[in-house]
Formats: C-alpha cells, sequence, structure tokens
C-alpha cells in the first residue's frame, strides 16, 4: 500500500489549505519527537514500558521497588510490612535520577500491605505514595491514603475477547461507576456489572464511556482530578472486580472505553504526584505555567521525556492490564493551546 502523504488531510478538509505549512511544520516535528523518544527501540509500544520497570514487581527472590524522582538525596520504602520504619529498607541511587530497593522473600510483602515511600530531599524528609502504585486506599476514619500492595493469590482469568471492531459507528453510554445506582450510596463494579451492563445492551449501545475511574481523593471532582494514574478507584471494589465488569461487556460485544485525564493532575502532595521528589516541577512545568487557572490542578510538562514516558506508559497499562479498547481524551484544548481554550470560540 502506497505511504500516504503528511498531507492528505487537506484533500479531505480543503478548508485547512491555508494551513498547509503549519501542518507540516507540526507533522515533522511529531517524527523528530518520537525519533528521539524511541532511542533504539521499534515503536512507541516498546518505548512504553514504564510499568515493567518502575513500581512493585515480585520476582521468585523477592520484591523490586523502583521509583524516578531526581531530585531526592534518600528515599526508602516504608510500611506496615517494616513497622513504617524509614530505616529498614533504603533505596539506591541507580542512575538517571532513578532509584531502587530489593527485599528478599516473597512473603516480605504480603498481599494487601500498606506501603509508601519517605524522601528526603532539600534536608527535608516526607511521604509520599508510589506514582506507579496499582492499588490506593483511604485509611478507616481517616482523610489520609496508602499505596497497598496488590498480588491476589489467583490472578483473574479473563473469559471473552476484546471486541475487535464495532459492527457500526459507537453509540456510547457514558457512565460513572459510583452515582450508577438509584439508592444514596456510592455504587460497586460488581452492582455495575449485574445491574446495569444488561441495561445498556438492551437499550442498543455498542460502547461505554467509563468515568472516575482512575484514583481520585476528592469525589466531587467526578474523578477529572487523578492523583495515582496506575490504580484503579477503590471506592466501587477490587481490581477483578473491574476486569470482572470489562470481561462481561465484550463478552456482550460492548466495546469499553477509559475516561482520561491526561490534561492535568491533582495537586495534592501527600497522595499525588506534586512534590513528589520535593520539586513543583518534577512532572509539571515549573512556575505559573504548571498550574491551570480554571481548574486549580498541575499541568504536565510534556516537554520532558520522562514526562511522556509515564503517560505513555499509562496508556498501555490500562489496555493491558484491564483490556480497555480505547480512550476518551479529557480536557484535550488544554493540553493543545498555551491559554488551555479559555476565553477561545472554537466554532
Amino acid at each position: 500500500m502506497p505511504k500516504k502523504k503528511k498531507t492528505d488531510m487537506i484533500e479531505i478538509d480543503p478548508l485547512l489549505a491555508p494551513y498547509r505549512k503549519d501542518l507540516e511544520r507540526r507533522m515533522e516535528y511529531y517524527s523528530e519527537k518520537k525519533k528521539e523518544l524511541l532511542g533504539g527501540e521499534s515503536s512507541l509500544t516498546s518505548f512504553a514500558n514504564g510499568s515493567l520497570y518502575y513500581g512493585f514487581h515480585c520476582a521468585p527472590e523477592g520484591w523490586y521497588y523502583r521509583e524516578w524522582a531526581p531530585h531526592a538525596q534518600k528515599m526508602s520504602l516504608i510500611g506496615d510490612f517494616n513497622g513504617w520504619n524509614g530505616e529498614s529498607n533504603p533505596m539506591k541511587p541507580v542512575g538517571n535520577g532513578n532509584w531502587e530497593v530489593f527485599i528478599p522473600g516473597r512473603e516480605s510483602l504480603p498481599h494487601m500491605s500498606c506501603v509508601k515511600v519517605r524522601v528526603t530531599a532539600d534536608s527535608k524528609s516526607f511521604d509520599r505514595i508510589p506514582a506507579y502504585i496499582h492499588r490506593v486506599i483511604q485509611q478507616e476514619k481517616s482523610s489520609n491514603f496508602n499505596g497497598q500492595i496488590w498480588n491476589p493469590p489467583c490472578p483473574y482469568e479473563w473469559k471473552n475477547d476484546r471486541v475487535k471492531a464495532l459492527r457500526r459507528p459507537p453509540v456510547i453510554y457514558e457512565c460513572h461507576i459510583g452515582m450508577a445506582s438509584e439508592e444514596p450510596k456510592i455504587a460497586t463494579y460488581e452492582e455495575f456489572r449485574r445491574n446495569i451492563l444488561p441495561y445498556i445492551q438492551k437499550n442498543g449501545y455498542n460502547a461505554i464511556q467509563l468515568m472516575a475511574v482512575m484514583e481520585h481523593p476528592y469525589y466531587a471532582s467526578f474523578g477529572y482530578q487523578v492523583t495515582n494514574f496506575f490504580a484503579a478507584s477503590s471506592r466501587y471494589g477490587t481490581p477483578e472486580e473491574l476486569k470482572a465488569l470489562i470481561d462481561e461487556a465484550h463478552g456482550m460485544g460492548l466495546a469499553v472505553f477509559l475516561d482520561l485525564i491526561h490534561s492535568h493532575a491533582a495537586g495534592n502532595a501527600l497522595e499525588g504526584l506534586n512534590y513528589f521528589d520535593g520539586t513543583s516541577y518534577q512532572y509539571f512545568h515549573e512556575g505559573g505555567q504548571g498550574d491551570h487557572p480554571a481548574w486549580g490542578t498541575k499541568l504536565f510538562d510534556y516537554g520532558k521525556k520522562e514526562v511522556l514516558h509515564f503517560l505513555l506508559s499509562n496508556l498501555k497499562y490500562w489496555m493491558e492490564e484491564y483490556r480497555f479498547d480505547g480512550f476518551r481524551f479529557d480536557g484535550v484544548t488544554s493540553m493543545l493551546y498555551h491559554n488551555h481554550g479559555l476565553g477561545e470560540c472554537f466554532d
């Protein structure tokens, strides 16, 4: 098949013709950035493997935990497994701002253990939730959150294949798991699977878009102020229950899209990415450029290779771990424009 020209979109939409040079320049920048990111890798898929290196990984000989925190002076893993002792499991720098610790024994970090990482920067120590953690829970009778080791003895076994292609244009049912109940409570993944999926299928939809799945401590944000990008919200149940929901939707012929928030992040430091290594500019722009004027959130610095690695790895993680079929990107104007689309008319 002949390779399409970079400006074929102009043939589709002649109104774009006056912007031909700008479009070509953007495509050239894209190609250059992609080449820079890949280095020796063959594709963005092979580049986006952050979750296979960072975070917690159980090996036959024990557990490895790795984190990127370039400004940190010291780091140590703490949790109920070591009595929250910052001296028990110090991490060592391994280059390029990365830190690592090995904990011998597969049982040293039991399933559902609570963990955090203690960071020392600028001679001050503070506790953070690991950036690649897969589960975060709220402490009982408290507003504080902990990371949680999630390593169940029996991993979820998938029963249905993905929806490879929709037989007709998508008819998408946008939904919020927690609000999918007629009772005045936060609904669960299980309740949604049992009660709402049949309703969606019966009414002729062929796809669902799940809101508020990525962990967020402020429930009233509708899931749009994410703190933990690799964690499915524990408010609604377990990771296995979310997988069962997606699996059953696929069995009904429904594609499942994740409402994805990569345009910004919650400004929280105790639970989120802000000031993770003691700086406001590790993942975000420095100063006022890193603050969204309307949302009160932090803005990712897409110019950093490490940030793109984090976000692209996040996409791959949700597609492979939970078998989401695709994404609805929130806040795209904020990602594209320096003015975030505020006060602009796009008609």
